[in-house]
């Protein structure tokens, strides 16, 4: 097989041009980024292009921005993963993207995968080897519509440009592997924990991360001091409990499904209602586990949608019930966790909202921190209302402990930068 491209003799201590990607089972998600350890240090990493591509296996619907310029969209028939990732290597390259730094493939120095679970194996980040891929394999029972689409990303990565490429993955349990065993372990016989590692896994650690990582270089403190709450709510949501810098417990459990209520999936519930349900609907665990993740939370309580914008809408234009009712459960949900991690982490310093919602919607973070003032939260409400769009910063009133921010994630600038981090370990240890 002709490779597309492959590392040369060049300085790898210099700026790295990395391909981020997020590959689903009909989809992906790509960044391009160029930065190296200095530009990381400087927080001046450089956004070159992003893009998504969905509905492969047919007519693709393709989406391409490069940075500074106007989004376009088109479509392709393209008909798997290997593809996508062909297609999105060389419009980088074409004369049409017209980017400066990526003149060929050639130009595209390393890739980073966004990888779901990675077990109790992966700890941090890591350059990918054939033993890596297959403990990877190794963890598709505990994410069975992740790891493979993750998996095939690596795959066609590797046909594409060829083993001399460095690729590495980034997993989004990493980071959670600090939880205690007290705060991972579910109270069910410890056998099951020892043949299967029936635990708390958690998700969303990229996002996590990259948000203490920037509320700490706001602060101007050091990853010891960093006593936070983070709630990345989006489609997913998920809470962490962030002490002295690390995971110490986290709202998704064994699969994303646990904790709070989501877009489309339930969140905690007593697991005697599956075989209740079962019992009454005739489902099977398998139509119950699609009924629990596909068509509840914010949907199947609203009936309407899964969208917090149209939720909002409704309720503000129609008096819409349902949606009220959604949009209650949803941020009374979240409430219950402030209450609960202080107690976990001996007090908090400050909540930080991130994802979709919450980056974009002052009235759930309003919602979210309404009657809390007891605990010292007390949001200014014109700074609440004005972070949205990408903007950071604090939301509360001066004073408020914990204090309340809102900080925009960027999951695929970290995996760029931890690319970066393990490409240029392995270079200097070879």
């Amino acid at each position: 097989m002709t490779h597309l491209g492959a590392p040369g003799s060049r300085d790898w201590r210099k700026s790295m041009n990395v391909l981020v990607l997020n590959c689903g089972s009909s989809s992906v998600k790509f960044r391009l980024i160029a930065t190296d350890l200095d530009l990381i240090a400087q927080n001046a990493d450089r956004r070159l292009a992003k893009g998504t591509i969905e509905r492969i296996g047919g007519e693709a619907i393709i989406r391409l921005q490069v940075e500074g310029r106007n989004p376009q969209r088109t479509t392709s028939s393209l008909r798997d993963i290997n593809a996508a990732v062909d297609f999105i290597a060389r419009w980088a390259a074409s004369s049409e993207s017209g980017i400066e730094e990526i003149k060929s493939i050639a130009d595209i120095q390393a890739v980073g995968h966004r990888v779901v679970h990675g077990g109790e194996r992966f700890k941090q980040s890591v350059l990918i080897t054939d033993e890596v891929v297959r403990a990877v394999e190794d963890c598709i029972d505990l994410a069975p519509l992740h790891n493979p689409a993750n998996l095939t990303g690596i795959s066609a990565t590797r046909k594409l440009f060829g083993e001399g490429l460095p690729q590495v993955a980034v997993f989004d349990t990493a980071f959670h592997q600090t939880l205690p065993d007290h705060a991972f372990l579910y109270a069910l016989p410890y056998q099951l924990y020892r043949r299967y590692r029936l635990r708390r896994y958690g998700f969303h650690g990229i996002s996590h991360r990259y948000v203490a990582y920037r509320y700490r270089v706001m602060r101007n403190i050091a990853r010891e001091a960093t006593n936070i709450i983070t709630f990345h709510l989006g489609n997913g949501c998920s809470a962490t409990a962030i002490s002295a810098g690390n995971s110490i417990d986290t709202s998704m459990g064994l699969t994303p499904l646990e904790g709070l209520v989501m877009g489309t999936r339930s969140g905690d519930l007593d697991p005697a209602i599956i075989e209740f349900i079962a019992a009454k609907e005739g489902l099977s665990t398998r139509e119950i586990e699609t009924l629990m993740n596909k068509h509840s939370g914010l949907l199947g309580i609203s009936g309407l949608t899964s969208d917090m914008r149209e939720l909002l809408a409704e309720e503000s234009e129609e008096n819409d019930r349902r949606a009220k009712l959604a949009i209650d459960i949803f941020c009374y949900r979240a409430r219950k966790y402030i209450g609960a991690y202080p107690a976990a982490m001996n007090g908090a310093d400050a909540v930080v909202f991130t994802g979709g919602i919450g980056e974009n919607s002052p009235e759930v973070r309003a919602r979210i921190c309404d009657g809390l003032q007891w605990i010292g939260i007390e949001l200014h409400e014109e700074l609440n209302r004005s972070h949205t769009d990408g903007r950071e910063g604090l939301i509360s009133k001066e004073g408020s402990r914990p204090a309340v921010y809102v900080i925009p994630t960027d999951e695929e600038l970290l995996i760029a930068r931890d690319t970066v981090r393990c490409v240029l370990k392995e270079r200097q240890h070879s």
